[in-house]
């Protein structure tokens, strides 16, 4: 009767992963996950929506052959996840699709950003040609049907150029979710073995967030703002509810909070054992990231959860 923070499965966006094979594939890296077909994909969406959960965003596995060091598979009208989209509003109409925006996932380098390489072996990061790129590609899935882009790149100036490009497409309803504050963080090796993802050398420190400052996810958030994001997220959420609630603080903007891979296969590998109940450390992980303020929740446990509540 006094719970002050109660989860539902309208909290929840379910993250899946999809390849271009016929068949469902487990993920050695994240027990429980699948990298789907796109037959499976649009049978588990539609069966994660039919428990309540409103969205699900997705994520690539893209084939090595597709690669380049420009990314052009990433704005490919007819690529997998225009593909997806289609598919998946076609199947599903009140589902909300959100597609992930960076270049990692197509990229030979596998940085979210272009890389130029200096004669000693140095990496740049090219953020303007970068945003380039990044708008091409929101305007794709756009057209497919995508409801939601969400720029997971961390390039600076990426939101206005997104919002720009999408409203000179005729997509002015197609909202922004941006990774307002994504750290360089070490809890994302899963994740990026389930898509093969991983940066070939380097580190993506020089984009993404150091994981001491908290005040410059306010700088961020108020970049964001002005460049017309419609959400803003914290990622990972586990390790940073600090950084949650004090976004959810300055700003009148939902705010969404990603429970990444890392946090979900500590929690599995240490129910796996027998050291803690799965159910019990799920509810109370995610029960934590929504009382820090999180009015979305991305989690793996989505569908698991919204089948118990």
């Amino acid at each position: 009767m006094v719970r002050e923070t109660v989860l539902t499965p309208s909290d929840f966006v379910y993250p899946l992963f999809l390849h271009e094979g016929s068949k469902d594939q487990p993920i050695e890296s994240m027990p429980g996950c699948t990298r789907w077909s796109l037959d499976g994909l649009v049978a588990e969406a539609g069966a994660a929506h039919a428990l309540g959960i409103p969205a699900v965003v997705l994520f690539p596995a893209i084939v090595d052959a597709q690669k380049t060091p420009g990314g052009e598979e990433s704005h490919n009208p007819d690529g997998l996840v225009p593909r997806a989209v289609r598919a998946l509003k076609s199947s599903h109409p009140s589902l909300v699709v959100i597609t992930d925006v960076a270049l990692d996932p197509y990229n030979s380098d596998g940085h979210d950003g272009l890389v130029q390489r200096g004669d000693d072996g140095s990496l740049t990061i090219l953020n303007d040609e970068t945003v380039e790129v990044l708008c091409r590609q929101a305007v794709s899935h756009a057209e497919a049907g995508a409801d939601v882009v969400a720029p997971s790149d961390m390039m600076d100036g990426r939101v206005a150029a997104i919002r720009s490009a999408l409203d000179q497409a005729s997509f002015q309803e197609t909202s922004i979710l941006s990774y307002t504050a994504k750290y360089a963080s070490a809890y994302y090796g899963p994740f990026r073995g389930a898509l093969g993802s991983a940066p070939k050398d380097g580190d993506k420190k020089t984009y993404q967030m150091d994981p001491g400052n908290a005040r410059e996810a306010i700088r961020e958030l108020l970049l964001d703002e002005e460049e017309g994001a419609d959400m803003v997220m914290v990622k990972p959420a586990g390790p940073y509810l600090d950084v949650i609630s004090a976004l959810r603080e300055a700003t009148t903007l939902p705010v969404a909070a990603y429970q990444v891979s890392g946090e979900y296969l500590m929690i599995k590998s240490a129910a796996a054992a027998g050291w803690l109940d799965e159910e019990a450390v799920v509810c109370e992980s995610l029960t934590g990231i929504k009382r820090a303020g999180a009015d979305v929740i991305l989690s793996y446990f989505a569908k698991d959860v919204a089948q118990r509540l």
